[in-house]
């Protein structure tokens, strides 16, 4: 059987330090080896028992429970403060047959996988490349969970594929201690597999749209997610070119995502008539304290898989370009340990000059994280219509109010079905703050106090905003939720209380949850609302 060791703890913390948080246990779960369970399918039924276990511990001593992956979000929704479960070793794929597809699905068998919830970017991208497969997006690095990935909207900059929830296609989760709390996810518009796969793993298959599109960025609160069923596609490799373009360009390319009518044109990158393609993958860098006329830009295009391309290795790990923390701490390394000084070199330092390209597959574009050490990142959502107006306003604001030892950034992401997935307009503009984690004084702002006003000054612009889950924000502001979501956080409210009973409610719920009024107890659940429309 799977076996669990349990950690007497005080405190638990985020991989970028932004903690600590205080805590009583922590549970780690092996499983059984091949040697005494061959079948994966077994094993990872056996796991599913050992859960419920837990689960019913902590339900018993009326403490709550908590799952987490790799630790990356810098908020606290990956906490709670009586035990979490380290999910890292729960690492299984099955197998899914031609005869495993639903009679009425329109996938192709060959692209859809399933994964064991602990199973990180990078392991599922070597499992997928096996067969000749890709995902289809991922965020910055590869070192989260799956399911962490999803509980909280993980994203890239891929204008036309969205999250990495968006590319999932069925969620196993399980809903509290007993055999029939164990439930197996799907839209019921665009089924994927059979009720006798979901049998196997000793589901009960729902399949409705709104059920699933609420649990889908479910921040962790709809239960214990087992398993994903997601949608891969065949390898691809991604031409990366890093450069610096003219500021008002990037500007017009951010409001309009007008590519093909631009001036943005890069050799090789166009169609037949010679107009500008659309990237795969469009990202824009920012130093707030500069008035630089150009700004550095990162654009990437999609193409065939074909071998042999040059080793992207030697350019991109010494790239400073690969994502903003990175960068950050490549400049901040050339001065004293001193956040003054430091933000006063970074007044005057521009962006260095850059005439990068690579090329390779998803996985190798987007590798490694090259810094992890203590960190804070902010991460606002906005229409890309407003991508300008936006960023004026909280550069300004940074500018005044600041400064802070950090700086900006700017990607787009394709529209997400999930319900509370921050990533909601047509196309969001994701404004990113990184940096060096700071502490306030007189002469400088603090990191709470720099939260706040970002979401003041949006708000008082009349810019509708939302916030990265998983990034540090002031949670606990004034009707937040309802402010980013409106109607939609009482939906996911009832969805998540039909659901769960009023004890896994409780249970599954947080600090983070209470602070943004996400874990209120739902008395009247209403079956209709999780009932299997397929």
């Amino acid at each position: 059987m799977a076996t669990t060791t349990i950690f007497e703890k005080q405190e638990w913390d985020t991989l970028h330090k932004n903690g600590p948080f205080p805590l009583k246990r922590m549970y780690v779960t092996r499983l059984e080896g091949r040697a005494s369970i061959p079948s994966s399918t077994d094993r990872y039924n056996d796991a599913a028992v050992e859960i419920q276990r837990i689960i019913k511990d902590c339900a018993d001593q009326n403490e709550g429970f908590r799952a987490y992956g790799s630790r990356w979000s810098m908020s606290s929704i990956a906490h709670q403060k009586d035990n979490v479960h380290q999910n890292n070793l729960m690492n299984l794929d099955l197998n899914i047959f031609p005869q495993d597809l639903h009679a009425l699905s329109s996938y192709n068998a060959g692209n859809l996988f399933f994964f064991e919830c602990g199973n990180t970017i990078k392991e599922i991208s070597q499992k997928l490349e096996e067969h000749g497969k890709s995902l289809k997006t991922t965020g910055a690095s590869n070192g989260q969970t799956i399911a962490g990935c999803i509980s909280t909207g993980v994203h890239g900059s891929a204008l036309n594929v969205g999250s990495v929830q968006d590319y999932i296609v069925g969620l196993n989760i399980i809903t509290g201690p007993s055999p029939a709390d164990n439930v197996y996810l799907e839209r019921h518009t665009k089924p994927g597999l059979t009720n006798a796969f979901a049998e196997k793993i000793n589901a009960k298959v729902i399949r409705n749209d709104e059920l699933f599109n609420a649990a889908l960025v479910g921040l962790g609160s709809f239960g214990f997610i087992h398993g994903i069923v997601l949608e891969a596609e065949d390898l691809y490799l991604l031409k990366r070119y890093v450069r610096k373009i003219n500021k008002n360009l990037a500007m017009k390319l951010s409001n309009t995502m007008d590519f093909k009518n631009s001036e943005f044109k890069i050799a090789g990158e166009t169609d037949s008539q010679g107009n500008p393609l659309t990237p795969y993958h469009f990202k824009v860098f920012i130093n707030p304290y500069t008035d630089d006329s150009e700004y550095v830009v990162e654009a990437m295009y999609k193409k065939p898989y074909q071998l042999p391309y040059p080793d992207p290795f030697t350019t991109i790990e010494k790239s400073i370009y690969k994502d903003l923390i990175y960068l950050l701490i490549s400049i901040s390394e050339k001065f004293p340990n001193s956040i003054p000084w430091f933000i006063k070199r970074l007044e005057k330092s521009v962006l260095p000059n850059v005439n990068e390209e690579t090329i390779g597959t998803l996985y190798e574009t987007f590798w490694d994280a090259a810094y992890q050490g203590p960190a804070f990142a902010m991460s606002i959502g906005v229409d890309h219509s407003d991508s300008e107006k936006a960023l004026n306003i909280l550069t300004k604001m940074t500018k005044k109010d600041g400064p802070i030892p950090g700086i900006f950034a700017m990607r787009f992401v394709k529209q997400s079905e999930a319900t509370l997935a921050f990533t909601k307009f047509p196309i969001t503009c994701m404004i990113e703050i990184d940096g060096i984690i700071w502490s306030g004084s007189n002469k400088l702002i603090s990191m709470e106090e720099y939260s706040t006003r970002m979401l003041e000054v949006l708000k008082n612009n009349n810019i509708p905003f939302t916030i990265h889950w998983g990034k540090i924000s002031d949670w606990a502001f004034p009707d937040l939720a309802t402010h980013m979501f409106g109607n939609k956080v009482e939906q996911w409210k009832a969805l998540r209380g039909s659901l769960l009973s009023k004890k896994m409610q409780q249970v599954f719920s947080n600090k983070f949850l209470d602070t943004l009024k996400l874990s209120d107890i739902q008395e009247d659940s209403d079956p209709d609302l999780i009932a299997s429309l397929l």
